[in-house]
Order: structure tokens, then C-alpha cells, then sequence
């Protein structure tokens, strides 16, 4: 279970996260919207321990990590997806994939993770993970990183950000795998997306730096369409 309690994070004086409480319990798939501006990619930071609140706690399975560092979250079981994936010129998919498993794996182990994210292994496992990939493919190999981190918590910021249509759609559909296939895996997602918001086991609604709304995706997701408490709320891709 991960429990933020009482965060404030501020910049420059300037109030980003506002005294905010939130409880994700095991094997949840949690979306968190809302306007921009109002502090969702902050929180995914902070989770992560790229970000440390200006006052509150955080508890992971009751255990106090706010002051942990980004290593030792990633070790407790942690894990971040960026709005844009990081390129590592002179890494290949395979050497990317063996690092985030933190063993040694071998090519197979490692083609089976390319296969959960929909790649051609043969077409990939040897590519420098650099700008001759796509968007979305580096996406895919972002998230293959984490299948193979085997992370009890997973957290994306906007995963949706700088891909096309037809990426997107394979994206939502190794979400649901996800959510599916390991009901043990917590997921959080940071997203405007309606076809992601509509797979969610809960929606959080954050503006202004705190909690608006909190609930099952049926209980929230019927108000979000134009409400004053996304800016840009339920973007279709269709």
C-alpha cells in the first residue's frame, strides 16, 4: 500500500502541492487527472523520489521512505515511467533490459519481455536505444524495462505524450495486460486519456494542489466530461 500523508511541495515560494492525502492500496489501477498546472507530474516525481516534499511523509507497506533515495525506491519494489522516455546512445535494448532486471538474463528471457510489449524481437533487441527510435517504440521498450524490473508499483507520467494514434492504442492494450495479468502490480498513471481513464479501477482528480475527487472509475469518470475540475479533461483518441 502507498500512502502520501500531508505533502507540500513548493517552488520559489510558489505552493505546487498543497497539504495533499492520498492512499493507493495493492494491486490498484489508479489514473490521476486533472487540469494542468495542478500538480499530477509532482506527485508522480515524488513518488518516485525525483522530487522530495517540502513537508509530509510517505509510506510504502508502512514503511517511512520520503527521505529514501531514488536507488533505494527502485529497489523496494518502485518504479517511473517518463513523459519522454530517456535515449542512451551506445546502450542496446538488450543491455537496457538486463540493467533493469538487475541480473543476468539472457537473450530469450529478455525477447519474451519485447513480446508483452508487442516488439519483433529480432528487429529490436540488438537497437541502440537512441533517436532512431520512435516515440512510441521507445515507449514500448520503456515499459518492456519495467516488466523485467518486476516493480511492485508502477508509476507513468503522461505515457501517452508524443506518439502517435497507433502506439497509443497498443499502449492501452499492454495497460490492460497489465492489470489483468498481475493483480498484484500497482499502477499508477498520470492521464487526460479517456481510453485510459476508462480502464482505471479508481480516478484521481488533482487541481490546485490537492485532491478534488477521489473514487471508482463509475463514480468519477461520468462527472470529468467538461467539468470545471479537468481544464483538459477525457482527450479521445479514437
Amino acid at each position: 500500500m502507498l500512502e502520501l500523508k500531508n505533502i507540500s511541495f513548493a517552488v520559489e515560494g510558489a505552493e505546487i502541492i498543497d497539504d495533499l492525502s492520498l492512499t493507493v492500496p495493492d494491486g490498484r489501477f489508479v489514473v490521476i487527472t486533472g487540469p494542468n498546472g495542478g500538480g499530477k507530474s509532482t506527485i508522480a516525481k515524488i513518488i518516485a523520489g525525483i522530487e522530495k516534499p517540502s513537508s509530509g511523509k510517505i509510506l510504502l507497506n508502512g514503511e517511512d521512505i520520503t527521505d529514501m533515495s531514488i536507488t533505494d525506491r527502485a529497489k523496494s519494489g518502485i518504479a517511473f515511467a517518463f513523459q519522454q522516455p530517456v535515449r542512451f546512445k551506445g546502450l542496446n535494448v538488450f543491455d537496457l533490459l538486463r540493467i533493469a532486471a538487475g541480473k543476468r538474463i539472457n537473450v530469450s528471457e529478455a525477447c519474451e519481455y519485447l513480446a508483452e510489449v508487442g516488439l519483433c524481437a529480432k528487429d529490436y533487441i540488438d537497437r541502440e536505444v537512441t533517436a532512431s527510435l520512435s516515440g512510441g517504440e521507445l515507449k514500448r521498450i520503456e515499459i518492456a524495462t519495467v516488466l523485467a524490473r518486476k516493480a511492485s508499483l508502477c508509476v507513468f507520467d503522461e505515457p501517452e505524450a508524443g506518439i502517435d494514434l497507433w502506439s497509443f492504442r497498443n499502449l492501452t492494450r499492454i495497460f490492460e495486460n497489465m492489470r489483468t495479468e498481475q493483480t498484484d502490480r500497482t499502477i499508477i498513471i498520470i492521464s487526460h486519456q479517456e481510453r485510459i481513464l476508462n480502464i482505471a479501477d479508481e480516478i484521481v482528480v488533482l487541481a490546485d494542489g490537492k485532491v478534488k475527487e477521489q473514487g471508482t472509475r463509475d463514480e468519477i469518470y461520468p462527472r470529468l466530461a467538461g467539468s470545471e475540475l479537468a481544464a483538459e479533461p477525457c482527450r479521445k483518441l479514437v
